[in-house]
């Protein structure tokens, strides 16, 4: 039985001043909390970054300005996750959009070369005869295959986002925020947005050549692609700092206004989403995990696919696939995750770090099942499958405060040859190792969370907004904070709690706790839902952690809570 999850609770305090123009006091209060500043509301393009600042983007642009000039055949070189996938068709299109005749591209399978440009990644790309390849969402760990590369003639622009080793790949260029060096303020750019980027860098050299007159070619509106920039973004957790947030934000009011690519339209359709009202939440819980879907139980061009696909027609079979796919990831990802929080439940609840196997799991769940046993003991876990020739692969998802990567470079440093490779960054990790050393491994890796981890991080605490009444638990607050977003990771929903009373109760649909909930001593009730609880609650009164919601199922709609625990 699954209850409602249960933690200490925490007030939010504000970190900025009050905001001019903000009418709504609640949402004055919630901005207030997250630190928002004035020159952070407008959330229009002309507050981007400039490209002007990535490190190593003027190299990368001449090398693609000359390949399209000599018409040369670009590889573009992706990872099997929705960042990946949207980065991949960003790429591709918008390189065909700028005159290229000869660019294909290539995602390695999960399972049998695993993640990056590695040597045999390198062989399988260099069987296209590429004259440049240019990596999305990798590379920047990828020294050999690029070597590799190098070694054939070809050239290399490295596109990534991720944490550089102590040796970077010899490539052609490297454009990463998060390279030495590097002076680009926003070091949370996902992959496809460094992408986008790159590709704005290529537009203003090819506009400097006097590229598209020539071929009396219609410079792109860059600006078109920002829906599968919103989606990569939000897809990949990475913190919606204020130039994330501009991205994710052009490319929502885009497909609002139903301007998405016929992928992403699909998708919305099969998701059951309305592209009207769509929010950042539906990206990251309704259209990633479909194309993330692919990548982790079949194979990642299937998403890129329907990304790429030029109608609504040819669209829908590929985003039905997806969602058939996604099916399947659920229904396995619940008995694994079921398995592996009884697991814990029995034997390492107490432990300050959890390392899980199981022979039985999937490669491509195993991050999910790290990510919930995470959410549920409030401690980092690495979670692994057995692979090819006596391997394991692990995935790891870590507490705010601690630095998985960082963790494992130590422990790899104190440790040579214990881990086969690894690569990651602050809250999120992969890594292989050999399956004779789990044990071995899993006692190193507790024992360097036990010296580095803060206990007073391993407190799993709500951060709440505070209270609502009655008066504010209503649609004009709902819509005051829906168009105060986007919200995400780095700048979280909000999040308010309250003492309610069960009025009633009952399990809806595969596990969900369906409540009426109304205020002590009020008459007034509200809808209230707790997806994946199947256990009734007990008490008649009880302070819940919640969001708010519209539940538009009925005409009028009406205000939702969104129960996400209740406070310990």
């Amino acid at each position: 039985m699954t209850t409602l999850a249960s933690r200490a609770l925490s007030r939010r305090s504000p970190k900025a001043p009050p905001l001019d123009g903000v009418a709504h006091p609640v949402l004055q209060r919630v901005l207030s909390h997250r630190g928002l500043v004035e020159r952070e509301r407008d959330l229009g393009l002309a507050g981007l970054l400039s490209w002007r600042e990535l490190k190593g983007i003027d190299a990368a642009a001449a090398c693609l300005a000359d390949a399209l000039a000599a018409q040369q055949r670009i590889l573009i070189v992706g990872d099997y996750d929705a960042d990946g996938a949207t980065g991949v068709a960003l790429a591709v299109s918008a390189l065909r959009e700028m005159g290229a005749q000869a660019v294909d591209y290539l995602v390695p399978d999960r399972i049998k070369l695993g993640y990056g440009l590695s040597p045999a990644l390198a062989e399988l790309a260099l069987s296209r005869t590429p004259d440049v390849v240019v990596t999305v969402d990798n590379g920047i760990s990828s020294v050999a295959g690029v070597a590799r590369l190098r070694e054939a003639g070809v050239a290399v622009v490295v596109t990534d986002h991720h944490l550089p080793g102590d040796t970077l790949p010899a490539a052609t260029a490297i454009v990463n925020p998060n390279q030495p060096g590097d002076g680009f303020a926003s070091k949370a750019l996902a992959g496809v947005g460094v992408m986008f980027y790159v590709l704005a860098a290529l537009r203003h050299e090819l506009q400097a050549r006097d590229y598209f007159t020539q071929r009396g070619l219609q410079a792109p509106n860059l600006a078109a692609h920002l829906d599968l920039v919103a989606l990569g973004t939000v897809a990949d957790l990475v913190a919606l700092d204020g130039n994330n947030r501009r991205l994710v934000e052009q490319g929502l009011l885009r497909m609002r206004a139903g301007c998405a690519r016929p992928g992403l339209a699909a998708l919305i359709e099969v998701s059951g989403r309305k592209a009207a009202e769509l929010q950042a939440s539906d990206l990251g819980f309704a259209l990633g995990p479909r194309i993330n879907a692919a990548g982790r139980l079949d194979h990642m061009d299937q998403g890129i696919a329907c990304l790429l696909a030029p109608s609504l027609t040819q669209a829908r079979p590929l985003a039905q696939g997806l969602d058939q796919i996604n099916q399947q990831r659920r229904a396995m990802q619940t008995e694994m995750q079921d398995d592996a929080i009884a697991r814990v439940e029995v034997e390492d609840s107490d432990a300050v770090a959890l390392c899980l196997h199981d022979a039985g799991w999937h490669e491509g769940v195993v991050g999910l099942i790290a990510s919930q046993v995470k959410e549920r003991f409030h401690r980092p876990v690495i979670a692994f499958a057995d692979a090819a020739e006596g391997m394991l692969k692990g995935s790891g998802r870590s507490i705010s405060g601690f630095h998985l990567r960082d963790a494992l470079a130590l422990l790899d440093a104190r440790h040579p040859g214990l881990i086969d490779k690894f690569g990651g960054h602050a809250m999120a990790a992969g890594l292989s190792i050999r399956k004779a050393d789990l044990e071995v491994f899993s006692q190193a890796f507790v024992a360097v969370c036990d010296e580095t981890i803060d206990r007073a991080l391993l407190e799993a605490v709500w951060l709440s907004d505070g209270e609502l009444d009655a008066a504010t638990l209503s649609l004009d607050t709902v819509t005051a904070l829906r168009q105060a977003g986007p919200w995400g990771q780095g700048f979280e929903d909000p999040l308010f709690d309250n003492v309610f009373e069960v009025r009633r109760q009952r399990v809806v649909g595969s596990g969900h706790l369906k409540l009426r909930l109304g205020l002590p001593g009020a008459t007034q009730t509200w809808d209230a839902i707790a997806f994946g609880v199947d256990e009734r609650v007990q008490a008649q009164q009880i302070r819940l952690v919640y969001q708010l919601d519209i539940n538009d199922y009925f005409d009028p709609p009406s205000v939702q809570l969104i129960v996400r625990g209740q406070v310990a």
